[in-house]
């Protein structure tokens, strides 16, 4: 993913209004991120803990996208999977709830996935990030399938958002 600066990611967001894309809060360490090795950028809003966002590429221009995270509950102590770059956790998977763009958002509508809790989907693909013992499960893909597979889940949980 190219680097971006704090003009295309809130102009990047596909399911919020302009006023509240311009009052969300960007990642403070936004020049250090991993740029080469992510295939979106993911954050949590530390003032909000129950509202993340994430960024990727998809067309050649940056699409954004606000997410709730509803508290977590007890359950979700348990083992799942990330449904983007399926990886495996213990209690770090949440369900990730975007609003729906257009007047489907405005009337409620809203589309979610399961997602790896801090959004690091792209470093845990990598290798450059571990959930603990088995957080990976063997696969046959090699790395480039396992981001592509990545790219693609993402790309079809905005399509999903969008239409």
């Amino acid at each position: 993913m190219k680097q971006l600066v704090e003009h295309d990611i809130r102009n990047s967001f596909l399911n919020c209004t302009k006023g509240e894309a311009k009052r969300l809060n960007l990642p403070r360490d936004l020049v250090e991120q991993p740029w080469g090795e992510l295939d979106f950028l993911g954050w949590r809003d530390p003032q909000a803990p129950d509202r993340a966002y994430l960024v990727t590429e998809l067309d050649g221009r940056p699409q954004g996208l606000v997410l709730r995270s509803p508290a977590a509950a007890a359950w979700q102590a348990r083992r799942s999977i990330c449904s983007l770059c399926v990886t495996t956790h213990t209690g770090g998977v949440s369900l990730m709830v975007a609003p729906k763009a257009g007047p489907a958002g405005r009337q409620g509508n809203s589309v979610g996935a399961y997602m790896c809790s801090d959004l690091a989907c792209s470093l845990y693909v990598r290798g450059r990030r571990e959930t603990g013992s088995g957080g990976r499960m063997p696969e046959s893909l090699t790395l480039e399938e396992k981001i592509q597979r990545t790219v693609s889940n993402l790309a079809a949980f905005i399509a999903k958002v969008t239409t």
